[in-house]
């Protein structure tokens, strides 16, 4: 709710629909922090850093001039890649375990 009355106040508008998109670049900073979507820990440096990498990747689109249904798309592949990434860390973790 805060975040809201952020936006707001620096739109000088208020809208329903303003804020859709976050959810996704949220989503997408947490997975490419390293905290696993099945569960588990993260850090907040990490979740910075991966803040960071969405943040450079959604002004880079926007320089390039790419559509906003692409950047949903690039952004959905990304989270896809590191979640996948991730399994294959936690099955290489369990293999030398065993």
């Amino acid at each position: 709710a805060l975040v809201g009355l952020i936006i707001s106040s620096e739109l000088v508008a208020a809208h329903p629909a303003t804020g859709e998109s976050y959810e996704m670049n949220a989503i997408a900073a947490t997975v490419l922090g390293g905290t696993s979507l099945a569960g588990g820990r993260g850090s907040i440096s990490t979740a910075i850093l991966g803040a960071f990498v969405i943040g450079v990747l959604n002004d880079g689109m926007v320089m390039v001039g790419v559509s906003s249904f692409w950047q949903t798309v690039i952004k959905g592949v990304v989270i896809v890649v590191a979640v996948i990434f991730d399994q294959l860390q936690a099955n290489s973790k369990k293999r030398q375990v065993a």
